[in-house]
């Protein structure tokens, strides 16, 4: 006895193919190619890569003394990488004064000790590789200005050091830097052209930030790859899925893990909350230094830390700038989170204290959204004081002002003023040196911060 099978495609309803679809899977009916499944990958397999690059294994070993001699690149003027590295972003970048940054690592053997929280630990030999590129036209800022490339390397020892190499001005090599350095770049604007400063760290200067406490590799982390990024490939895929199918980390995480991982926020993601992304900036750019057994604060700025526990809203403060009832994070008052106004400022007491010029303007309209939107009262911006203190040849009138409905004190002998002081009704003359000092006061309102001016008339 035979049987003769009759298959007729147009007799099968259509919910029949799509649940033979749904059980066999689409690879069923139409077979990959040998290796072409690695390609839902940013890379097909790890890169063989040569421990220490060309770099030393200690840190008083003998440096390379151009960059193309590093093993860093194979095209050194065209920043094309050697085979052995892998290219990688963060989700939010340390601020570098508004450059551009491009990374990437050259991973020897051995696998990375791999955390949810807190710091990776990475074998010997590994080499971080970061080239700074700073936009000189405001008009355009795609042209850019190479300026240098910096390498971490994980030495012998288990520690860490770094080298700096500045570009030369034709792009053709960079120079290792023996020491820190500032030029003056210039920036072309839509009328005239303005200067920037740019600091060039010197070795010493990497470990002030690298430390071992902060992990010594700053950055590379979880919470800082749970990303997608496009690869050279043209295959965008999430950096911790990639990183995981190369065999980097020495435990497996299985695809479902990653939305279980933390995530730092982008500034600009409209989807996170405003928590959310200030604490992802202030992991990004404070967490190496403010953190247990770091400098000598009272808060932590890690992202893993939760909010109740970082000390940051209505934290004590060490030193206080001479500002009333100072905090670290003064809710709905910027005048008074020093942490606020150690980040918006380039004067000496600034935050970061190394390799900062310019303040990262997006970045503090971040963390003034955040302190405005906690829960206090309201309260008085200080004094507006013109015209502004210096040298005066003859007597001046000041003018002080406020929002309507405050009444202003001031004094003009240094001391703070308080609602028993002179009240202010009209322009104040000056015909001798002086320190004016001035704050506001409104029922119903946080009294201001004092606002200061010194005039040397007559000198």
């Amino acid at each position: 006895m035979s049987f003769e099978f009759r298959f007729s495609p147009e007799k099968i309803r259509p919910e029949v193919i799509v649940a033979v679809w749904l059980i066999f899977g689409a690879a069923h009916f139409f077979p990959l190619r040998a290796g072409e499944i690695s390609k839902l990958y940013g890379l097909d397999s790890r890169p063989e890569s040569k421990t220490y690059l060309n770099m030393p294994s200690r840190a008083d070993g003998t440096l390379p003394p151009l960059l193309s001699q590093t093993g860093a690149f194979k095209d050194t003027r065209n920043l094309v990488p050697a085979d052995g590295l892998i290219p990688y972003d963060l989700i939010v970048p340390f601020w570098s004064d508004g450059a551009a940054k491009s990374r990437w690592i050259s991973m020897p053997e051995g696998k990375i000790k791999f955390a949810a929280t807190g710091e990776w630990v990475f074998p010997k030999g590994t080499v971080f590789i970061k080239t700074f590129e700073l936009p000189v036209e405001d008009t355009d800022t795609n042209v850019k200005r190479r300026l240098e490339t910096r390498l971490l390397v994980c030495d012998a020892t288990g520690g860490v050091y770094g080298a700096v190499y500045k570009w030369r001005t034709d792009n053709s090599d960079a120079d290792l830097l023996v020491t820190n350095l500032t030029e003056s770049i210039s920036i072309k604007t839509t009328t005239n052209v303005r200067t920037q400063q740019w600091y060039y760290p010197s070795r010493q200067d990497c470990l002030t930030c690298h430390t071992a406490n902060a992990g010594d590799v700053l950055g590379v982390k979880t919470r800082q790859l749970n990303r997608d990024f496009t690869y050279p490939s043209g295959v965008t895929d999430n950096e911790l899925r990639t990183w995981n199918h190369l065999g980097l980390f020495d435990t497996n995480l299985d695809k479902p893990d990653l939305n279980t991982l933390p995530k730092l926020a982008r500034l600009d993601d409209p989807t996170r909350s405003l928590e959310d992304r200030a604490r992802s900036y202030l992991d990004a750019n404070c967490a190496q230094c403010h953190r247990p057994k770091g400098t000598v604060a009272y808060f932590d700025a890690r992202y893993d830390t939760p909010l109740v526990a970082q000390n940051l809203i209505d934290g004590p403060v060490l030193i206080d700038e001479r500002i009333d009832n100072s905090r670290i994070v003064a809710p709905n008052d910027i005048w008074r989170s020093l942490l606020y106004l150690r980040a918006n400022t380039t004067e000496a007491f600034k935050m970061p204290p190394l390799a900062r010029n310019t303040i990262d303007e997006h970045g503090m309209n971040l963390l003034r959204q955040w302190i405005e939107s906690l829960p206090g009262p309201p309260v008085l911006p200080p004094p507006m004081i013109s015209p502004a203190g210096g040298n005066y040849a003859k007597p001046v009138e000041v003018v002080l002002k406020s929002e309507p409905g405050a009444v202003i004190r001031y004094t003009l002998d240094g001391t703070v003023p308080t609602t028993s002081d002179l009240l202010y009704k009209k322009p104040v003359p000056l015909a001798n040196p002086t320190i004016l000092r001035a704050k506001a006061f409104k029922p119903g309102f946080t009294k201001s911060v004092t606002s200061q001016e010194i005039f040397l008339i007559g000198q």
